[in-house]
């Protein structure tokens, strides 16, 4: 899913391949985009884009007259940005800007699982803190200075994924942060936290005429969380490298690499509250959810992390179906009845009507079922 650094890095692209480049006419939204209709229209102008946390912000400046418009960006799970012949559209591009060429390019947001959105003005989400990518300093203040809040009352896990403190963390990069530090990811947020503003003011008694060099350096030689926040992060820019290519593969493959314990196998697995997938080494933490027993993921799990999990048929849902459907509480009432016996199961299917078509085997009706749900959706995070 998009975070701080892919937002940064399509800020980055739509830059670097847009820069040259004459836009003209009005904007094309699809009839299933998540976000209004853009009320632009200019003969020339340009594009230009800034990230924030995980946000996106998008200028269109006319060349002539007439006042620039606005848009920012939420990319949801599976939202881009990709420039592309016009006349060979992307399936889901949602928002279309078309170039002054002959033939003309289409830089277009596209997002297959539709979670991603967008909306009017350049004001960035109300309630995100400063980015831990670009507002390092800022970021690192905001946290330190709230530590009552009720936020840090969770286990770290949860706090880092609050934007109000951690504006684009998400799940893999927390996964990374709290693995490289060994801590583990159910542990008290603030008892996390408090540790680390009494180091910091430790270590400005012990060295206060330090040098900004050598507060660097120790940075990178002994890193907290909060500069985890920042420096994990830019490992993954780093990383990805083909920018005019958003979905080249060697991206995927250097983010793979890249990973240390998210999808890695080996690595043991626990729910949070949110019911987001928490990927972890060793102890969960004095405050891991009641009832769960963390799973070892093998290694068929090191997969595409946009793939989605096939859901496990139980017995009831391979059963054939009845002639006429039932209303749910009639069925839900019938699974909670004892089983009857043999004979009369069979007296029941005798009669029972004939369907009118012949049924498929069971196997194919799965794999069909499979394949249909690779394209759907998956629920968004933040």
């Amino acid at each position: 899913m998009p975070e701080c650094p892919e937002l940064h890095l399509a800020g980055r692209y739509i830059n670097e391949a847009c820069g040259g480049l004459v836009f003209s006419g009005g904007v094309e939204r699809s009839a299933v985009g998540r976000g209004p209709e853009v009320p632009f229209c200019s003969e020339a102008y340009r594009i230009s884009a800034a990230s924030r946390g995980k946000e996106l912000r998008l200028t269109l400046a006319p060349l002539g007259p007439g006042a620039p418009q606005d848009l920012v960006f939420r990319f949801g799970m599976s939202g881009s940005f990709r420039l592309c012949p016009a006349a060979q559209l992307p399936r889901h591009a949602h928002l279309r800007f078309l170039t002054r060429e002959s033939p003309p390019r289409a830089l277009c947001f596209v997002d297959v699982r539709r979670f991603g959105s967008w909306r009017l003005g350049n004001a960035w989400q109300p309630g995100r803190g400063p980015c831990v990518l670009t507002e390092y300093q800022a970021f690192r203040e905001n946290v330190l200075k709230n530590l009552d809040d009720k936020a840090f009352d969770k286990p770290i896990c949860e706090a880092l994924l609050n934007q109000k403190f951690f504006n684009g963390i998400g799940n893999y990069l927390r996964a990374e942060i709290l693995y490289r530090l060994k801590i583990p990811p159910f542990e008290k947020a603030r008892t996390v936290l408090e540790a680390l503003k009494d180091q910091e003011q430790q270590r400005r008694k012990k060295n206060p005429a330090l040098t900004l060099s050598k507060k660097l350096k120790l940075m990178r030689e002994n890193p907290d969380l909060l500069e985890l926040c920042h420096a994990v992060p830019m490992e993954v820019i780093a990383a990805e490298k083909k920018l005019f290519e958003p979905d080249h593969s060697d991206n995927y493959a250097a983010f793979k690499n890249w990973l240390q314990c998210y999808l890695v196998p080996g690595m043991s697995t626990l729910r949070d509250r949110s019911g987001r997938t928490v990927w972890f080494q060793g102890e969960p933490g004095p405050m891991a959810p009641k009832g769960q027993t963390p799973r070892k993921k093998g290694a068929r799990l090191k997969a595409d992390p946009e793939a989605l999990t096939p859901k496990v048929s139980t017995r009831a849902s391979k059963r054939r179906p009845k002639a006429a459907a039932k209303p749910p509480k009639a069925e839900e009432e019938e699974a909670d009845r004892p089983r009857k016996g043999r004979a009369r199961r069979r007296r029941n299917t005798t009669a029972a009507p004939a369907l009118s078509e012949p049924e498929a085997p069971l196997k194919a009706q799965g794999s069909r079922r499979t394949s249909g749900r690779r394209g759907r959706g998956a629920a968004p995070a933040v």
